[in-house]
């Protein structure tokens, strides 16, 4: 909706203008930098750069994928293919910042539109750090003649340096510091960015010791934190209302954001035809790659005691049904577990996962509107959250965590409030003294700190498919837990039609019977080595033999040149001088 509304008023706007004439091939700055509304209509165009879909996953180590991820496979990603050195967004917000500069506008109207564009240039280049390292620092839009168009890379510590200017700026400079329709960038959403950036920044220096920047986590990391309260004093809250079965998915599936934990969204109309393809993507087998959590990662939901499922004698045998009681009530919010219901022709109806799509038994539904009238058709209006108060305590406290210096308040009024809002009950207000040893032994050996652990294991659950999981990986080092095993349900028997969501009716059955005698209305998914014709079937049993694993064959690597992506080829034929990522 943003994008038509912002077309019609600039159209209208230049339209209105009373333009000079002047000789052909000029055109006048003066409508657009010399009035506020000029300047606003041009920043409103920076909206673009943010997503704008909900399936906004990544390369995770607990998401699975229907196809072989080539950039983790021997030799399977080279220059060749790699993408994403693209830098007119760039030229677009340095156009804005060079050119603001008409002293018809008041200077500090003029600073919060310089604000607005440096927030989008800090986010751009943040992206694009993450993506490649070094990167050339360009501030300004180049000419045919511009010598930095033949420069070499400037070091990442430069690149985060200058970001950190331009949200620095941003938050002195922006106006709004709060907007209840969650569509502007204010300066607490700029604030809320410093706090991503810097935590990124600081675990990245402490973890990759081979960068030579450790002793300069600790600013980074206080930056974060420092960052965070920003937000955190500016009255957001974690939303409740909808009760712990049902809050934390509400934030996914409104037309119009939560403000009261929401800082910015994109919205969508549907009677305007500003819509997305939403529910076709967590629901179709033909779009989209049906990403799907692994067993492993389901484990380290907690109980709504607060003590770990893993504590369970019986834990690594117990069936879907089973394993989803009395949980982490965000389990229940972010896969289909038993109860949950879909409206289909008007009426309300139980809903078993759809074991074609969730391809290790647990579906997603976090992001996926209830009517089914939505999954086929992409008429979807549900808001796409970009950030919210939830990853800026987890920001904070995760800053604080690696500082050595987080206390029981600091985590009640962050890690307590996230998962008071999930319905758990005990350790609210305490950290951490033990550590946890399945979520240590499974995923992050290296690290004995208690504290750490279980913030790590917060992130994910509260941020699951929200696109922050390789970003992690990349910052905490832990390359290696893109080689796990894409592990999924407890299969107790072969050949036996299971009630997977307890209606009374029987969903699916798992065989490695070419040519079953098929029950009607239940699926049928082979879990045999091989097809018919020879092929390699995806899904696959286990060592244990009861265990579903997916992709069973399919080889993951990792080699630490993965942190970074490549500089495609034809860019360094273009310009030799911006080298090659090691290992490249």
């Amino acid at each position: 909706m943003k994008k038509i509304v912002f077309f019609i008023l600039a159209l209208s706007f230049l339209y209105a203008c009373n333009m000079e004439e002047l000789p052909q091939a000029q055109i006048s700055k003066k409508p657009v930098f010399g009035s506020e509304t000029g300047l606003k209509m041009y920043t409103n165009s920076f909206y673009e750069t943010f997503p704008n879909v909900t399936t906004t996953y990544s390369y995770s180590y607990y998401i699975t994928l229907n196809q072989v991820v080539k950039y983790f496979t021997e030799n399977g990603f080279n220059p060749e293919e790699s993408s994403g050195w693209s830098w007119g967004t760039l030229r677009n917000i340095n156009y804005f910042i060079v050119n603001c500069t008409d002293e018809a506008v008041p200077l500090e109207v003029r600073n919060n539109y310089i604000g607005i564009a440096r927030f989008f240039r800090a986010y751009f280049y943040f992206d694009m750090m993450k993506r490649f390292g070094d990167l050339p620092w360009i501030d300004h839009p180049l000419d045919v003649s511009d010598p930095l168009l033949y420069a070499g890379r400037d070091s990442r510590a430069l690149i985060a340096d200058k970001i950190k200017e331009d949200l620095d700026f941003a938050i002195a400079n922006i106006k709004t510091s709060r907007d209840p329709s969650c569509s502007t960038v204010t300066s607490t959403v700029a604030a809320a960015l410093k706090s991503r950036v810097c935590l990124w920044e600081g675990t990245f220096r402490k973890y990759h010791t081979e960068a030579g920047l450790q002793t300069s986590a600790s600013q980074w990391l206080q930056e974060a934190v420092s960052a965070a309260q920003i937000v955190m004093n500016a009255g957001y809250s974690i939303y409740t209302d909808a009760g712990v079965e049902g809050s934390y998915r509400k934030l996914f599936i409104s037309k119009t954001p939560v403000s009261s934990e929401v800082l910015y969204a994109a919205t969508f109309n549907g009677s305007l035809g500003v819509v997305h393809s939403g529910n076709r993507r967590w629901t179709s087998v033909t779009l989209g790659s049906c990403p799907s959590l692994t067993r492993s990662f389901i484990h380290t939901y907690l109980m709504r005691d607060g003590t770990p499922f893993t504590d369970q004698a019986n834990y690594a045998t117990m069936p879907f049904t089973e394993e989803c009681k009395n949980r982490d009530t965000r389990l229940s919010q972010t896969v289909m577990t038993p109860g949950f219901t879909r409206i289909s022709g008007g009426k309300t109806v139980q809903t078993p996962p759809n074991y074609a799509y969730a391809i290790t038994g647990y579906h997603t539904c976090k992001f996926t509107l209830d009517d089914t009238q939505y999954d086929n058709v992409d008429i979807c209006d549900n808001n796409v959250i970009v950030f919210r108060y939830a990853e800026v305590l987890l920001n904070y406290a995760e800053a604080k965590a690696e500082l050595g210096t987080l206390t029981d308040d600091d985590w009640s009024k962050t890690i307590g409030l996230l998962r008071a809002r999930a319905g758990i009950t005990g350790g609210l207000n305490q950290k951490p003294t033990q550590v946890d040893n399945y979520l240590q032994e499974r995923f992050f050996p290296g690290i004995s700190n208690p504290e750490i652990l279980e913030i790590r294991r917060e992130r994910a659950i509260e941020l699951s498919f929200e696109g922050f999981s390789w970003s992690d990986i990349c910052r905490w080092k832990v390359g290696d837990l893109v080689t796990n095993v894409w592990d999924g349900i407890y299969v107790p028997e072969l050949d036996v039609p299971y009630d997977m969501n307890g209606d009374g009716i029987k969903d699916v059955c798992f065989t490695k019977n070419l040519n079953p005698d098929k029950e009607p209305g239940v699926y049928y998914l082979y879990v045999g080595e091989k097809l018919a014709n020879g092929a390699t079937s995806n899904s696959q049993l286990g060592s244990d033999g009861h265990t579903l694993v997916f992709m069973k064959d399919q080889k993951r690597t990792w080699n630490d040149k993965l942190y970074f992506y490549p500089i495609p080829a034809v860019d360094v034929v273009k310009n030799p001088n911006l080298g090659q990522n090691p290992g490249w």
